[in-house]
Order: structure tokens, then sequence, then C-alpha cells
């Protein structure tokens, strides 16, 4: 058997009016770039397809034009289930504008539907419980125009489960592989990251649908190394070379780094200057301080990712492993748009494979980002006034990790700082209070994470608050900050303040490095120093 070789317009002319189409890819890895690119030009030309509703898990684009923002037209595209929607911001202004059908449920949720789907039976679990897309709050939906309840509250021997209910089930895929042979194999072998390819190509196939793969050429049956192979052929229709390669890069920020996907590993060199004393490394230090030994962790995009060069700067990096929810374990994350990636990885898993994991607890330790938190300890980092950026992994990671560090600074829009004789100094406050009465979404509920005993810390510049029963408790203040002033004078409530309130450690506040390790003799002699996983 030969598979079917055609080019992306004849793909995109294969697309019916009404259907579901699914697709792969997170930020601008592993994106079909050319068969988005080619529908779209299709709508413009012929005003067709109409009406079609659409399947993702991660979010796909680059704040542009590029990914699922091709998809954007309205007459074209009538609904969406999406886990991320960061990256598309012109299918972010549809929702806000009430133009089309919208949900947003969790990365992991949505990558366990595919696989789901695929075998014909429900998708139920906990994850959601307490957040925005569990039914008693609102159940996922985006706007006006969504009104259909898709996610239903259950018991299973006395327990809250969450089953998600397939109201589409995808007529095709658009995915991605590095080569197809003859019969259709497919090597992701130069591809950064896999995410659940296999799973909805499974789904679309077992549910009758036609599978269409974005490759870089076709080479003849038998010369692909077989271990490379992560879609058989038996699940692909048609195969799509692409008719120019800047529609296939490895992420939209490189055309291609073999360092992603361990063709090669690239020398990182550790850092040899200090980072510059902000708000956002001393938010950095404090939560590296909670790091354990030989701990497996996720890093969020923004101040999180200022733990992993903390943690280069004292020496202790390599005995930390980093994990990226799109698959990748161990390695460095990229940032920017490129994130998904990791730069020499030990790994790389399907992204379902690796949510089971997230899912089950296996993360000791995630740190994550704090746009907006609350007196319950919710904290929100989905939706802002209209603009939707969607959860991604973000309920995932946090209802399964015991524990968690939510890091940002305590407001935002112009906040300027200076740290001088291991003082902090507010120069100029920002404009935003990001410690609020109640959040505008729960993407994290703090109800929840208290009632499963979760370990949970908020990180601020000046300030460091811990979850208790009583909600956001005060646990430790910068040196120099007043606490009417700096602190309840820039939040819409008044927390719980420990009776052992503390100065936050002074080592924090100085030029030179902390000490930080993980055996006696390897830190600065003059200090002494006790955290989680260090010694003193």
């Amino acid at each position: 058997m030969s598979v079917k070789v055609i080019t992306s317009a004849q793909a995109a002319a294969m697309i019916e009016d009404g259907k579901t189409v699914c697709s792969q890819g997170m930020g601008g890895n592993d994106v079909a770039e050319e068969l988005m690119l080619e529908l779209e030009k299709r709508f413009l030309e012929t005003g067709k397809p109409q009406h079609i509703s659409w399947i993702h898990s991660s979010g796909q684009g680059d704040k542009g034009d590029r990914g699922l923002n091709h998809m954007a037209h309205e007459g074209l595209l009538d609904f969406i289930i999406g886990g991320h929607f960061g990256p598309a911001t012109k299918i972010q202004n549809m929702i806000a504008q009430n133009q089309i059908q919208a949900y947003n449920l969790p990365q992991g949720v949505i990558s366990h539907m595919f696989r789901d789907i695929a075998a014909h039976r429900p998708t139920i679990t906990r994850v959601g419980l307490e957040t925005f897309v569990d039914p008693r709050v609102e159940g996922g939906k985006l706007n006006r125009k969504t009104t259909e309840d898709i996610v239903e509250l259950m018991e299973l021997d006395g327990v809250e489960y969450l089953r998600y209910h397939h109201v589409k089930k995808p007529d095709y895929a658009f995915l991605r592989g590095t080569y197809a042979d003859e019969k259709g194999n497919i090597s992701l072998e130069e591809e950064p990251c896999y995410l659940e390819s296999l799973q909805a190509a499974q789904a679309v196939k077992n549910n009758g649908g036609i599978v269409f793969v974005q490759v870089k050429k076709v080479v003849p049956y038998g010369s692909l190394d077989m271990r490379k192979v992560r879609i058989p052929g038996t699940l692909v229709d048609y195969v799509v070379p692409v008719s120019d390669l800047h529609n296939h890069m490895m992420t939209f920020h490189e055309q291609f780094n073999p360092a992603y996907c361990g063709n090669c590993r690239e020398l990182i060199a550790h850092q040899n200057d200090t980072l510059v004393l902000d708000a956002k490394k001393i938010i950095s230090r404090r939560a590296a301080m909670e790091l354990i030994p030989n701990s497996v962790i996720n890093l969020g995009i923004g101040v999180p990712e200022g733990v992993g060069k903390v943690a280069d700067e004292e020496g202790i990096r390599d005995a930390l492993t980093l994990s990226i929810e799109s698959g990748p374990v161990g390695g460095v994350p990229v940032s920017g748009i490129g994130f998904g990636s990791s730069l020499n990885p030990d790994c790389i898993l399907f992204q379902s494979t690796q949510f089971d994991s997230y899912d089950g607890g296996g993360l000791d330790l995630a740190y994550l980002g704090l746009a907006e938190a609350d007196q319950h300890g919710n904290v929100n980092v989905s939706k802002f006034g209209l603009k939707v950026a969607g959860a991604g992994g973000f309920i995932n990671i946090t209802q399964a990790t015991k524990n968690i560090i939510f890091c940002g600074t305590m407001t935002a829009g112009g906040l300027q700082v200076e740290v001088k004789d291991g003082v902090l100094h507010i120069l100029q406050e920002g404009k935003v209070k990001k410690l609020v009465k109640e959040v505008q979404q729960i993407t994290f509920s703090g109800n929840y994470a208290n009632r499963t005993g979760q370990n949970v810390l908020y990180i601020t510049e000046r300030a460091v608050f811990r979850l208790t029963p009583a909600g956001m408790t005060l646990t430790e203040l910068a040196p120099g900050v007043d606490l009417q002033r700096d602190i309840l004078d820039n939040m819409e409530f008044v927390p719980k303040i420990a009776e052992d309130l503390k100065q936050m450690d002074k080592r924090i506040f100085r030029e030179k490095l902390m000490g930080l390790s993980w055996e006696v003799g390897q830190r600065d002699p003059d200090d002494t120093f006790l955290c989680n996983g260090y010694v003193e």
C-alpha cells in the first residue's frame, strides 16, 4: 500500500463545510503551517469552507498571522475548543467579540480527550474541579455566544469528578512530521516535541475521518529508522510535502536546531556574570530556596524562568530535572515563541503521556506565574477583561503537584525597585494591584488546594504569602518595606498575618551569590543557610 501524496492546496480543498478539524502545535513548535495557510487562502478566494469547528490542546501561533491566526475569519470558523489561546491573538479577538462559540479546557484534558475519542470511551478526571471549567463555576465557556454545557459534575464512589463530553469529534487532522516514507510512516526525528500527534491521528482515523500530515519530504520505504517513526502509515491518509521550508520551521523562531531533537547536544556555559538584582531576581532567589535536590520541576514562562537562572548562578542546576508539559524531560526549556521545546532534552514523551505523569503527582515542584491572586488563595492567569489567554497546562500542573510556588511582582504597570545596602526600596509603585479581593477567573483554586493538602507559596519582591485554611497568609517581609504603606495599601484585601512574621532572608538582597548548595562545603563558608534540600 502506498500513501497518497498531495499538495497543501489539494488538502485544503478537501475540507467540507460544517466539519471539525484538529491540529497540533505549541506556540511556534510543530505547527502544520502550510496546511493552515492554504486553508485560509482557499476561504479568502472562494468563501469555502464555511462554519467549521476546531479542536486544539496547546496554543498555536506567533501573536501575529501564523498558526491558528489563519483561521480567524468570520464565516470560516464557528466553534473552537482549545487549551490555550495566547499565541492566537486573532482568535482571542473573535472570542471577545462573540463571533464564535469558544471553550477553554485544561490542556492535558484535551490531550487525553484525543486518546479517549480514539478508544470510544469517556473523558473523566478530577482535573478542573473548583476552577472556571467546573460547571458550578463557568463550565469553560468563554463568551455569551457559548451556552451549551459540555462539562458535567459526577461522583464515583463518593468522590467528585468532571466528565468532559466529546461534543465535537474531529473529521480531519492537520498534523506534522519530519519525513514520510512511501507507505505513509511518519518520523518526528527533527521535531522538538511530539504533543499528541499519534493520539490525534488515532482519534480521527477511528471515527472515520481523514488524516493529513505535513512533512519536509517523502523518502523511499525502508529508509526510515523504525525507532524514529511515531505515526504509522496505517493512520495516515495523505502526506503533504511542503513547497516552502519556511512553512516548516522547527519553531517560529528557528528554522532548525539539532539540540532540540537529540541530534546533538549543545555545550551550555554556566553563568559567569550574575543577573541584575531587580524585582524578578529577588523573586527568583526567594523561590530558589524552595528547591529540592534531584527533583522534577515544571517552570512556567515569565518570572518563574528566573529560578533556573538563579540555580545556574549558584551552581546547582545539574541537580535539577526540568520538565515541560509538551513532552520534553530534562535539558533547558526554551523561552518565548519557542516555549515547548527544550535544549538538550534527556527524552521527549508524547504530551498525553507527560500529562499522565503530571496528573498523578509526578512533579515534585512547580513554579508558575502570579498574574492575579485573591484573598482565598485563588490565582488567575487565563482571563483579563475581554482578553482570553486560556489556562494551558496550568490547571493540570497545579492540581496534582504537592509543592506549588507562584511567582510575580506585587503590582504591575511601571513598578520600579532598587536594592541598596541590603534594603529594598520601592522607587515607583505599579499602577495595577495584583492581589485582589476576587480574581476575574479561577485558574487555580485555593479551596481545592487546601482540601488536598498542597503546599502553596506566593512569592513577590517584597513579601511572601502562604496558603492556609484562612486564605493567603503573610509570612515574610523584605527588609526595608513598611507593612502598611508597601503591603496592605497595595492589596484589595487584608490578609491574615502570621504571628511569627519574618524578614525575607538577607542573602536575597545582596549582590554576591547566596551560597545555595546541596552539600556541606559547597556553599559560602561565611553563611549558614537552611531551606528545602539545603543543609545548615
